[in-house]
């Protein structure tokens, strides 16, 4: 037979010579889930997003939480990072080995209203904070749950969780994590009670990946006794028999201006409040909070939001929880000098208050004036219609 007309005989197949893909290796946990505690304060993005990783570094932290849009007002424009902008934020924050990121959400979401437009507001505004935290790499995004209104309690814990499902829809969260804050009590605030939280939490444990944080002064105001060691110890008990304490990941560090029981949410300076710095050593290095001192979750922060009333407050408050969690050794190296609060910025914060007082006087005065005019207009007709009589 020709060489051109032989039949190639097939191949036997071999069951070995199939493709088979590599399965996915298993994703290794970031880099600051080393076991070592995180401390870290709120930082501003003003002017730059990069701004606020540049001052967590100068301020000694390696943890830190930022807003990701103005947190006083709704979005106006548009809602999204530019990914160059996001990018260039995620590597910097990788070389900086900063974490973890917390992001706080707009104060204005209200997840728990009754009133159907504002409720479709704070689904939207909170579904564009989901959006921002997870293109900027975030590992949690913090949310207060909101205010019943004239509502029940059951309602609103209801509400919450359907909300915040609402808003999660079509965003793969990849590895963030939604964080409900307690509150302090004012007005009908819900999460001032632990039970409160824990319920949340149990709702959205079922469908997406979720805990607390939980805030100190917010504890003290709503009537838990952190202060003392007793009251300590009564509080941890339920936290882990409401929320549970794996489901804690972050803590707001904040001393308090109001008494325990006060139900205002007045924050001060570490050390310097009616919580104290003895007790805040308790909390820094319990065993059962502190990573660095025994069972606490690997990478749990403490992150600071005290005031800034001075250049150099945000340094110290930060460098006074190195302290208190007896670590102050082993602190990343703050920049000498360094405050988010310039005393440029200080003065015109200064200037911009002292105009705003001066022009109250006058809006005041005008006002005054207006209803003098009017009672001397009423005063004028009583009197033609007297003489007409």
């Amino acid at each position: 037979m020709p060489e051109e007309q032989r039949i190639a005989v097939p191949a036997e197949f071999d069951p070995e010579d199939e493709y088979r893909p590599e399965p996915e290796p298993e994703a290794l946990p970031p880099a600051w889930m080393d076991g070592k505690i995180r401390i870290g304060i709120h930082t501003s993005i003003a002017g730059s997003y990069l701004h606020a990783l540049e001052s967590a570094r100068k301020l000694g932290c390696n943890a830190l939480q930022i807003f990701s849009a103005s947190p006083r007002m709704w979005q106006g424009g548009p809602a999204r990072i530019p990914e160059l902008d996001a990018s260039s934020f995620r590597s910097r924050r990788g070389e900086l080995r900063l974490g973890p990121l917390a992001v706080h959400a707009n104060y204005l979401i209200n997840l728990a209203a009754p009133q159907p437009m504002l409720r479709t507001r704070s689904i939207q505004a909170f579904h564009d904070e989901i959006v921002r935290a997870v293109a900027l790499g975030a590992d949690f995004l913090v949310v207060h749950p909101g205010a019943r209104g004239e509502g029940s309690t059951g309602q609103a814990i209801s509400t919450i969780v359907e909300s915040v499902k609402q808003a999660i829809k079509r965003v793969p969260l990849g590895g963030l994590k939604i964080l409900i804050e307690n509150t302090a009590g004012m007005g009908t605030a819900i999460g001032s009670r632990l039970e409160e939280v824990g319920e949340i939490v149990a709702g959205l444990l079922r469908d997406l990946p979720s805990g607390a944080c939980l805030d100190t002064a917010h504890l003290f105001a709503a009537g838990y006794d952190i202060k003392s060691e007793n009251g300590l110890a009564s509080t941890i008990e339920q936290i882990e028999r409401t929320v549970g304490l794996e489901n804690v990941p972050v803590f707001h560090a904040n001393d308090s201006k109001v008494p325990l029981g006060g139900r205002v949410d007045r924050h001060e300076h570490i050390g310097r409040g009616k919580i104290g710095k003895e007790a805040f050593a308790r909390i820094l290095q319990h065993p059962q909070l502190s990573p660095s001192a025994g069972a606490g979750v690997a990478g749990r922060a403490f992150l600071a939001e005290t005031p800034i009333d001075d250049p150099g407050d945000d340094r110290r408050n930060v460098a006074m929880l190195w302290e208190l969690a007896g670590l102050k050794q082993q602190a990343p190296e703050p920049e000498v000098g360094y405050s988010m609060l310039t005393p440029a910025l200080k003065r015109k914060m200064a200037a911009q208050r002292s105009q705003r007082t001066r022009s109250s006087p006058r809006k005041k005065s005008s006002a005054a004036r207006s209803k003098k005019g009017r009672t001397q207009k009423r005063s004028k007709m009583a009197m033609r219609a007297r003489r007409r009589r």
